[in-house]
């Protein structure tokens, strides 16, 4: 048997192979282009790859165009953690020596001694994992997009509270296109008590408002002419400059969330695990893409449910010596999930009688916190929907809150 590692980098990866007895067997330096790739592909092949035994690959990461050119076929890839490649490599030296060709060996040797406590890439399907890159890509543009808010809420705090006030009663705030357009058009306070009903009718307009421009434009033309406190006219007005570049990016970050949200809503309805991850309460398509993207649609990645409610973080984890024990929340997780899961949780509070139910028996009975409580129905749930995707199943409420309807009742 022979095992494989590489230490990969922006411009050159070194490879390592050994044999059962550890003894390194082919080392090659290659370039992260076609020619490189082919190199590492004729070297396997070389000492025994083929199409039905494949040999095994280590390395650091699960992504980029070298992960997918060795995912082909049925090779296991294992992504290894740096922190656990780290350690591996104090056993054979106490020196703190380091060095990519020697990286590479360590890897190879951890699929020698340990490959079955390492869990290889799942198989996914290209819809799961084109469904994965879309719904991340969302919720890092959804994430960017509330940063560039907060970072525009602060600035407006300091010199134009007036815009803060007049936009509160708006779902979404600052991130509205009538909120984008009026600061565009008045970015002082100077200039926004100037506007005439006119004129702050027209944003309105542009911004695409349809309904109510009249009286929304009288309420806005109150509050910017209120007495408000106001910085000195030149600082007021670079200040005013640093809003609108600050808006640019606001601007952009909207339009990169919009459209991604649209290509979400069009790629993820396509895949065969859609209508079950829909029929449970509190998902939508935007928050079902996410989970799926974590979790992904190979049946054999999580051997039982208790193996995915660790993966989300959900369950909780003893630490246990001598007299001591504790039970606490786990830290080491997939944070997208446990993301999306928390969001998942919150929305089935209200749409699930029995999820209620269950929520309000965590905080009255067993005296849980908020955040607690919360955590345990989302535990609750993803073993739910574990077994919902092996069976083949759609969500029913009867079946996984029995006791819970009972209570409602």
């Amino acid at each position: 048997m022979i095992y494989c590692g590489i230490d990969w980098a922006e411009r050159t990866h070194d490879v390592a192979l050994v044999d059962d007895t550890g003894q390194l067997v082919a080392k090659r330096h290659i370039t992260d282009d076609a020619a490189g790739y082919r190199i590492l592909l004729d070297l396997l092949a070389e000492y025994g790859d083929t199409e039905e035994t494949p040999i095994p690959v280590a390395i650091e990461t699960s992504r980029g165009l070298l992960v997918a050119v060795l995912r082909t076929g049925k090779r296991q890839v294992f992504a290894i953690n740096p922190m656990a490649a780290a350690r591996y490599r104090d056993r054979h030296s106490v020196s703190r020596k380091k060095s990519d060709p020697g990286d590479a060996l360590v890897l190879a040797n951890i699929l020698r001694t340990d490959m079955h406590a390492h869990r290889s890439l799942p198989q996914d399907s290209d819809l799961a994992q084109a469904v994965a890159v879309l719904a991340r890509a969302q919720q890092d543009a959804t994430w960017n997009k509330q940063q560039t808010a907060n970072q525009l809420r602060s600035l407006l705090r300091e010199y134009y509270p007036a815009a803060l006030d007049a936009f509160a009663k708006w779902t979404n705030g600052l991130c509205r296109p009538e909120a984008r357009e009026l600061l565009r058009t008045a970015p002082t306070p100077t200039r926004a008590a100037r506007l005439t009903r006119t004129q702050i009718q027209a944003a309105l307009k542009r911004a695409g408002r349809k309904r109510g421009i009249e009286a929304e434009a009288e309420r806005l033309r109150e509050v910017f002419r209120a007495d408000w406190a106001h910085q000195p006219p030149l600082v007021e007005d670079a200040l005013g400059k640093q809003m609108l570049a600050l808006l640019v990016q606001l601007d952009a970050a909207c339009t990169a969330a919009g459209d991604l949200a649209k290509a979400v809503e069009e790629a993820f309805p396509q895949h065969p695990d859609a209508d079950i991850l829909l029929s449970f309460p509190g998902l939508g398509v935007q928050l079902g893409a996410r989970v799926l993207a974590e979790i992904g649609d190979d049946r054999t990645r999580f051997a039982d449910a208790r193996g995915l409610k660790a993966y989300a973080g959900s369950s909780p984890i003893t630490r246990a010596s001598g007299k001591k024990s504790s039970i606490t929340r786990r830290w080491v997780k997939n944070d997208r999930l446990n993301h999306a899961g928390y969001l998942w949780s919150f929305s089935a509070i209200t749409a699930s009688p029995g999820a209620k139910a269950h929520y309000r028996r965590r905080r009255d009975d067993h005296g849980d916190w908020h955040a607690a409580a919360q955590r345990n129905l989302f535990n609750r749930m993803i073993g739910q929907l574990y077994h919902c995707l092996q069976q083949r199943k759609l969500f029913e409420e009867d079946t996984a809150f029995p006791t819970g309807l009972a209570v409602a009742a």
